[in-house]
C-alpha cells in the first residue's frame, strides 16, 4: 500500500539548483526513516542523504555543504534541496523509506532524473 513518487528532476547547468520532492501515499509516515539515493550509468546505487524519525539527518561526503534534506510529515513529504550542482550529479534520484516493526519494511519510487550539463 506504500507507494513513492518523486518529483523535481531535470536538466540544469553547472552551479544550478534544482529541489527533488518525494511524497508517500499510506500509512505512518512520521514513522519511517527517508533518504535519497542516486544512480549514474554504469555506477552503483550511492547514499545522497537521509533524514530519520527524530530528525537527524546524514549526507554523503560529496554532498555536504550542497545538499539538504528535509520533511514534512503533514504532508508526507521528504525533500532534497540541491544546490552548487556539478555534472558528476548527473543520476537518477530515487526515493527510499525504511521501517522495522516486527520486520523490516523497504520501499523506492521510481526515480526522477537529474542532468547537470557543463
Amino acid at each position: 500500500q506504500v507507494q513513492l513518487v518523486e518529483s523535481g528532476g531535470g536538466l540544469v547547468q553547472t552551479g544550478g539548483s534544482l529541489r527533488l520532492s518525494c511524497a508517500l501515499s499510506g500509512s505512518l509516515f512520521s514513522l519511517f526513516d527517508m533518504g535519497w539515493y542516486r544512480q549514474a550509468p554504469g555506477k552503483e546505487r550511492e547514499l545522497v542523504a537521509q533524514i530519520f524519525t527524530g530528525g537527524s539527518t546524514n549526507y554523503a561526503d560529496s554532498m555536504k555543504g550542497r545538499f539538504t534534506i528535509n520533511r514534512d510529515n503533514a504532508k508526507n513529504t521528504v525533500n532534497l534541496q540541491m544546490n552548487a550542482l556539478r555534472p558528476e550529479d548527473t543520476a537518477v534520484y530515487y526515493c527510499r523509506a525504511t521501517r522495522f516493526y516486527g520486520r523490516r519494511y523497504e520501499h523506492w519510487g521510481q526515480g526522477t532524473q537529474v542532468t547537470v550539463s557543463s
